[in-house]
């Protein structure tokens, strides 16, 4: 009686701390280091854990997460593909989700046949003795024969390996089992948590998103910075996509917008919105004259990282484009705007738009870059050398505006 009695305290203050971890948003990594580190306390000879997930990611399709007994915890991602690997498609996780099994057990002591599984052989060979697998489904039950194993998966498999003599006790998989629920909804709300921020970042960028998981959520919620606009277009596109195919048109679009993101986070700005094939970014990364520097630095390094892709994909045999862009600073609304139930995270105000009108002047003057004289004053002293273009009219805009280019002496 005294050991069932201890047995169940020590179930219920796993199950309290998942609970706990799980109301407090601990994310997937920390959750499982410390449900695994707390099993061992609790006298299971766990030698292995291993939990395996879809993710609602643009980059990976899946996550999964190792520990190994004396090394702790990591953490993993893999990529999208069409058709399971030979690897997954021989794993005991596989078959849980392929064939009408709920359980796996293996016991690896000597003696046994080999396994049909590679890696139970694997783990045999370094001392595994017990091998446990199951899993956690979020969605609504269902009675219609084993899921598609190329579908993605709402919920976690996961497995257990033991190096104890002889394996574990019908009291550790009581104690595992009677939890696992628990860790499920306690991996459920981590997961959530994370597809939110994943998605938030991707389609609203960095700053907006973050903003938005933190309560900017109200439609006329905006705060006025100072900031410097950045209007990138690619040159030549409209022409270009009435010759190609569209999956060439649509690679190549990505190829170049890959590049102009991956400037503008490097150089610590945010990516407002795509807008066709073209994007607007802000720098907003301090005082105006820091915001300057780091979007002239930008504009370097693009011209850097575009003549790279450019001789890339001449060297392919790819076409090839240029591309433009507009630079403006000043004081510009940055929040919510739109309907009810359809909120934009943008900019808005004269600032923007004197950016558009800017951006209006390319072609007729000449010059890919074109710089507003209030990013020239603001960027001083600056690392860039800056020629005036001369002073224009810009439509809605009661003053002249004097512009500049980069001067770039070997061009």
């Amino acid at each position: 009686m005294m050991a069932l009695d201890t047995d169940v305290a020590k179930t219920g203050d796993l199950i309290d701390w998942l609970v706990a971890r799980g109301l407090e948003g601990a994310d997937k990594q920390e959750l499982l280091d410390g449900y695994c580190t707390r099993l061992v306390d609790l006298g299971v000879p766990l030698m292995r854990f291993h939990a395996a997930q879809s993710a609602l990611h643009p980059i990976y399709g899946g996550t999964g997460y190792s520990w190994y007994q004396g090394q702790g915890g990591t953490y993993q991602t893999f990529e999208y593909s069409d058709t399971p690997n030979e690897a997954w498609q021989q794993s005991p996780l596989f078959t849980l989700l392929n064939e009408d099994v709920d359980v796996i057990r293996e016991r690896l002591v000597d003696g046994n046949e080999a396994s049909r599984y590679p890696l139970l052989n694997e783990l045999r060979e370094s001392g595994a003795t017990d091998y446990y697998a199951t899993g956690v489904s979020f969605d609504s039950p269902s009675h219609s024969g084993p899921r598609d194993a190329e579908r993605p998966v709402d919920g976690v498999l996961m497995s257990w390996t033991s190096n104890a003599p002889d394996g574990f006790r019908d009291s550790d998989l009581d104690l595992i089992n009677t939890a696992l629920p628990h860790l499920g909804l306690a991996l459920k709300s981590a997961s959530s948590a994370r597809v939110a921020q994943d998605l938030m970042r991707v389609y609203l960028g960095r700053d907006a998103g973050q903003r938005v998981l933190s309560g900017e959520i109200r439609r006329g919620s905006l705060q006025q910075i100072d900031a410097v606009i950045w209007n990138f277009d690619l040159e030549g596109f409209t022409s270009l996509s009435e010759e190609l195919p569209g999956a060439e048109i649509i690679d190549m679009l990505n190829d170049y917008l890959a590049v102009a993101v991956e400037v503008v986070h490097k150089c610590d700005g945010s990516i407002l919105k795509f807008m066709g094939d073209g994007l607007m970014a802000m720098f907003d990364v301090g005082e105006l004259d820091a915001d300057a520097r780091a979007a002239l630095a930008a504009v370097a390094l693009l011209e850097e990282r575009m003549a790279e892709l450019n001789a890339q994909r001449r060297a392919e045999g790819l076409p090839i484009s240029n591309y433009t862009l507009a630079l403006h600073a000043g004081e510009i609304l940055y929040g919510n705007i739109g309907a009810e139930n359809r909120l934009d995270f943008t900019v808005i105000g004269p600032t923007v738009n004197q950016a558009a009108r800017i951006a209006g002047m390319h072609r007729s003057l000449g010059q890919r870059i074109l710089i507003s004289d209030d990013v020239a004053r603001a960027a001083r002293p600056r690392d860039h050398e800056l020629i005036s273009v001369g002073r224009y009219m810009l439509r809605g805009v009661a003053e002249p505006k004097e512009l500049f280019t980069v001067y770039r002496p070997d061009r």
